[in-house]
């Protein structure tokens, strides 16, 4: 740990601030060392970006953190298959195992291990190949699929005894039965069984993707499921491998404490998804779910004002409560991103949207923002002309205008004297919040002051 200052320096050059990147891994370090993260490196990932593999996982044991990485190696086992001259087949996405099969795959996997191993050693991580012990199997269909397994019991045993020892435990994928039978397991498969054993804070599926993608092929930076997962199951283009991948997501986190989440990667960006607030992947968490209320009567008014602050990191007009008259409020159910409209000229006007940076993180102001969407076919709102999110707002607007203070922007407006009156309207409402007055929470805002 002596090390971690030089450390912290080198990752905030190309990620975030000292006390976003301290925040999380004072997080990260307050729980028990099992449970920090389980982190599963597919076999293709393995193959294609080991250096980068090792250099993320190195970098975690250098700031005291000690994650349980799980491995599988499907495209060196279909290789070694095809050298030795046998028939691969697969039933349901599984392989079917022969003994002769069974054999190759438990060198391939041993072999991959020790590659791993050695790469940390060389970054001056010690590690510990796990080849056994741990998954406890029983056969699935031996007629249908021979020698696979599906995981009965995990013994953590060599996984703790590798973490008191700093090593970073790396676990391959092979179940055992009772009778000490050799078994091959799916990689999803056991590290889904590790995490309902251990726990973790974080699951982490490093991918070549680097997350889930939309339907754009960009990847999706956060879902948050109580809001999102029937919404995206309803999406055209999510089907097949996504579709499959979501559910099995959602059944784990369901399984999980609500401080877990799970995070989909590439290995060059396991750092980044880690340790800041906008993440560089997909973060999927149970998530919040967003209320909505027609006033403030049965709200907590000072947990309101204490988000507002926090989000916009300026000082909100103390009466501000009290003196606007709500259309439609949106509150996310642990007050952590919440959205005022008012009724202006006869339509919704967005008076406040505020997210605290964590909540961005986690998916919860699009989340916001797709509610207000579903409800509100038209709206029009202002931000302040140097605010980071406009850029957010540019997307999600039909139309802009820039005023030298404010940018007004709309949707659902087609008429060009509405759009007139609406903008006229926007720029002349009183501010409510301190443009010059940070009250000092260091958090990052969004939204409409």
């Amino acid at each position: 740990m002596n090390s971690m200052p030089e450390v912290l320096r080198n990752l905030l050059v190309n990620l975030a601030d000292r006390s976003e990147i301290e925040r999380y891994l004072q997080r990260f370090t307050s729980v028990d060392p099992t449970q920090f993260a389980i982190v599963k490196v597919g076999g293709g990932v393995l193959r294609d970006d080991l250096d980068e593999v090792a250099s993320a996982l190195a970098f975690l044991h250098r700031v005291g953190l000690c994650p349980i990485v799980v491995h599988g190696a499907g495209p060196q086992l279909d290789s070694a298959i095809e050298e030795a001259a046998l028939e691969s087949k697969r039933v349901d996405g599984m392989r079917v195992t022969s003994p002769e099969i069974l054999n190759i795959m438990r060198r391939v996997i041993h072999a991959e291990s020790l590659k791993l191993v050695d790469a940390l050693v060389e970054r001056n991580a010690p590690a510990r190949p796990i080849g056994g012990g741990v998954f406890e199997a029983s056969w699935i269909d031996g007629e249908r699929l021979g020698m696979v397994g599906e995981v009965d019991r995990v013994h953590l045993e060599p996984i703790t005894a590798a973490i008191r020892a700093r090593q970073l435990p790396i676990v391959a994928c092979v179940g055992e039965t009772t009778s000490g039978q050799i078994l091959n397991l799916n990689a999803d498969v056991a590290a889904r069984s590790l995490a309902l054993a251990v726990k973790p804070h974080k699951l982490v599926f490093l991918t070549p993707t680097g997350g889930l993608l939309n339907e754009a092929g960009a990847v999706i930076p956060a879902i948050n499921l109580a809001e999102d997962y029937d919404r995206l199951t309803l999406e055209h283009w999510v089907s097949g491998g996504m579709a499959l991948k979501l559910r099995e997501i959602k059944q784990v986190l369901d399984a999980l404490p609500r401080s877990s989440s799970v995070s989909i990667t590439s290995p060059a960006h396991l750092a980044g998804e880690l340790f800041t607030d906008r993440g560089s992947g997909t973060l999927v968490r149970q998530g919040e779910t967003i209320e909505t209320h027609s006033d403030l009567s049965n709200l907590d008014r000072e947990a309101i004002h204490a988000l507002l602050e926090k989000a916009f990191d300026r000082t909100v007009t103390p009466d501000y409560l009290e003196t606007v008259d709500p259309l439609r409020i949106y509150l996310a159910s642990d007050y952590s991103a919440i959205a005022i409209l008012t009724e202006e000229l006869g339509m919704p006007y967005l008076d406040k949207f505020a997210v605290t940076a964590e909540a961005q993180g986690a998916g919860l102001g699009a989340s916001l923002w797709n509610r207000i969407r579903e409800d509100m076919p038209q709206l029009f709102w202002r931000s302040r002309a140097g605010n980071p999110f406009n850029a957010w707002y540019f997307k999600k607007a039909d139309g802009s205008w820039r005023h030298e203070q404010w940018v007004v922007f709309w949707y659902g407006i087609g008429l060009a004297e509405e759009v007139a009156a609406c903008r006229d309207h926007a720029i002349n409402l009183p501010t409510t919040v301190d443009p010059g007055r940070s009250h000092g929470s260091g958090g990052r805002g969004d939204g409409s002051p």
